[in-house]
């Protein structure tokens, strides 16, 4: 049976606020839920969204909360080489191609599920007088499915619904999608629980696996907590800072609005007691099967 290995990978463009904390606890839960590992990996690569000192405070904040984690924090700022590498070997096999389109120009197609979907101008090589700007993803027609563990069935055909994806950006930092492809295959990561704000990115993670004969790990999208008005409870609406007292309490709520159902003597305890409790008693199942949920 494989070994379960679970991971966070919060962004350090600022503190760790209460929507993470429900995606860190929640990855952190299912893993250790199933005897597993669970890793830190700081996706750092974005650098002009990078706070300075954000990736201490994130560390220190977990730590505060006890979710202590295994082996050495991932930085993929030191990762570069591997991406550089994927890249290369994606343009060899025809999976990926220069692109030389303004962002402008690329978004000049028919609009998908995420905006306007690229026209496909440099697909057959870039136009004369075009130098290559960003680096594209070759998708094709085919059917590709996410079975969520949370969302259930989940679909995608990438021509239609995306359209040739960027996975390295005009100003040279490689795109998420394949970053954290690269870096869950690197880590041996099978088990990845995060926000259901990123259910839509996973197709798009499944083609870069398959072409790069990766693993799939298996996906697990809890709801995103929103305010009564919808917005996401994130670094830049500043709702519901964590505090620096009581972290069971606040841990406990994270626990109801991932529908755990914990007892009412938790929220005077111990963040160790609540994520003793967590660990006996988390289930999937339990996990409401909606995108978001409200605060």
């Amino acid at each position: 049976m494989t070994a379960v290995v679970g991971r966070f990978a919060p962004s350090p463009s600022g503190a760790l606020h209460i929507g993470s904390l429900v995606a860190a606890l929640s990855s952190f839960l299912q893993a250790r839920a199933q005897g597993g590992r669970w890793l830190l990996r700081m996706d750092d690569l974005d650098t002009p969204r990078v706070e300075p000192g954000a990736a201490a405070r994130i560390l220190d904040a977990l730590r505060f909360f006890q979710l202590e984690w295994d082996d050495e924090v991932l930085y993929q700022d030191g990762r570069r080489p591997a991406y550089r590498l994927a890249i290369e070997r994606l343009k060899h096999a025809g999976l990926a191609f220069d692109c030389g389109c303004t962002r402008r120009e690329a978004r000049s197609g028919r609009v998908g599920i995420e905006g306007p979907i690229y026209p496909g101008t440099c697909r057959a090589g870039l136009p004369a007088g075009r130098h290559a700007r960003s680096v594209r993803f070759r998708v094709g027609g085919q059917l590709v499915r996410v079975a969520d563990a949370v969302q259930g069935i989940y679909e995608q055909r990438l021509d239609r619904d995306i359209g040739d994806f960027v996975i390295r950006r005009a100003d040279g930092i490689v795109a998420y999608q394949l970053a954290t492809v690269l870096d869950d295959a690197y880590q041996g990561v099978t088990e990845v629980v995060r926000g259901a704000d990123l259910l839509s990115s996973t197709p798009r993670q499944i083609a870069l696996q398959h072409a790069l004969g990766v693993d799939t790990p298996r996906y697990a999208h809890v709801p995103v907590v929103v305010d009564p008005a919808g917005e996401k409870l994130g670094k830049s609406t500043g709702a519901i800072p964590l505090r620096p007292e009581k972290p069971g309490a606040q841990l406990t709520r994270c626990l109801v609005w991932l529908g755990q159902r914990p007892p009412e003597t938790l929220w005077d305890a111990s963040a160790r007691r609540v994520l003793n409790w967590g660990v006996d008693n988390w289930s999937l199942d339990r996990v409401p099967k909606t995108l978001e949920t409200k605060a």
